[in-house]
């Protein structure tokens, strides 16, 4: 179908996907201007095949995608892909206004606050930990006399792990709740910043998932379930991933199942749900949170090397109104992805990438920072410095080889007192 094809967010492996099955410059790429110079997006798009605009516009303010459309409404737009988590909301409003499937911006908003999410979710009897809205440590101390034991802060409006914290004791309220508040992205937020609105929670302890789901008219096209681990402490960082989750097909199908609620509870017609779950007491699944968009930390790769299917390809299928191919009913293999951390340091060296590649059944490794760069303690998602990935016939092989690989990549940090 001939058209063009609006991708909202800088999110290079989204368009390196689309190059593999898009007509030449078809897409237009929408981001906020601040990021588009932060990140080089311009040149990064450059080799882009299927890339015939970089468009900058401050999509995140009120009234964004409207103007959009205003300007462009002309484009013969067929379909708006969601790259990134911020620009969820203002994807779904510019596909409501060119008339093409989307989430819908009521179920997009949803997924974007997570305090609303957790009163929409909760009403349509889906299990949640007790939570509420917070200003300051006081209001945190107050939640912790209601819900003894270990609790979670967290902003309600950010991503990667960006802000949160877990809280053992009320002794560590105060210095978590300044902890929290760095919630610095870098180049990956306009400079105007995003406004604080912080979440306290009872922490649920148990195995962590993530389902992806293809979801078109209402209905789920496609549906995986993610294993993840956690690196230790006070921050929930993701340190892996394994496709499929090495889980009993009931508990498989009770995740899915929990997700289908999710996507009838918040009201979202089509488009790729990521929805984290934690396995509570009595082998309950408890929502931690729901992304409107296709997951990121290379679990696109994951499903695609598992299963495996080309779930980029039947994403943007669905969201051009066309109907995606019948999925396989389980995976083929198993995929999985490590991530390395570091300390707070100038980086001087990063060896070991060459013989991580020599493990059997790595497939990619690659090192996110290079001599010169900063390196940051653990606070979120960004601050990890590399990833192995892997792919074998079994959960125990895949696993193996990722982990042994991001064991051989060695990144030398000078401490910044001595910098």
């Amino acid at each position: 179908m001939a058209g063009t094809i609006i991708i909202t967010g800088f999110f290079l492996p989204v368009v390196t996907a689309a190059d593999r099955f898009l007509p030449a410059r078809s897409v237009l790429v929408i981001e906020e201007p601040d990021v588009c110079a932060q990140r080089g997006a311009a040149g990064q798009l450059a080799n882009s095949v299927s890339v015939r605009e970089l468009v900058e516009w401050e999509y995140q303010v009120p009234g964004a995608a409207d103007s959009f459309y205003h300007r462009y409404h002309d484009a013969p737009v067929i379909a708006v892909i969601p790259a990134t988590e911020y620009s969820v909301p203002f994807a779904a409003r510019l596909a409501e206004r060119f008339g093409v499937p989307g989430a819908t911006l009521g179920a997009a908003e949803i997924l974007r606050d997570k305090s609303l999410l957790r009163v929409v979710s909760a009403a349509a009897g889906i299990t949640n930990p007790a939570s509420m809205a917070v200003q300051d440590p006081e209001g945190v101390r107050q939640f912790a006399e209601r819900y003894p034991g270990k609790l979670i802060i967290k902003p309600s409006n950010r991503q990667a792990a960006v802000g949160t914290w877990i809280i053992n004791d009320v002794s560590e309220i105060d210095a978590a709740w300044a902890g929290a508040l760095d919630q610095d992205e870098g180049s990956h937020v306009p400079k105007r910043g995003l406004p604080t609105r912080m979440l306290v929670e009872q922490h649920i302890a148990g195995p962590e998932f993530s389902v992806e789901v293809l979801v078109q008219d209402g209905v789920c096209r496609f549906s995986n379930v993610t294993g993840k681990a956690l690196f230790p402490g006070p921050r929930p960082v993701e340190m892996g991933h394994v496709v499929p989750a090495d889980v009993p097909a009931t508990l498989s199908d009770a995740l899915v199942a929990s997700t289908d609620r999710v996507v009838a509870a918040v009201g979202f017609q089509t488009g790729m749900l990521h929805c984290e779950w934690i396995l509570g007491p009595g082998d309950t699944p408890f929502l931690v949170e729901c992304a409107g968009r296709m997951p990121g930390d290379w679990i696109v790769d994951l499903i695609e090397h598992a299963w495996p299917i080309d779930i980029a390809n039947r994403y943007f299928t669905v969201m051009r109104g066309d109907q995606p191919e019948p999925p396989p009913e389980h995976a083929a293999s198993v995929a999985a992805v490590w991530f390395l951390d570091s300390v707070a340091g100038v980086v001087e060296s990063v060896d070991g990438l060459d013989e991580a590649r020599r493990v059997p059944d790595v497939i990619a490794v690659e090192s996110f920072v290079a001599p010169g760069d900063v390196t940051y303690d653990m606070r979120s998602s960004w601050d990890r410095v590399a990833m192995a990935m892997a792919w074998a016939a079994t959960h125990e092989d895949a696993l193996e080889s990722a982990k042994t690989a991001i064991s051989k990549i060695r990144v030398k940090v000078r401490p910044v007192q001595s910098a």
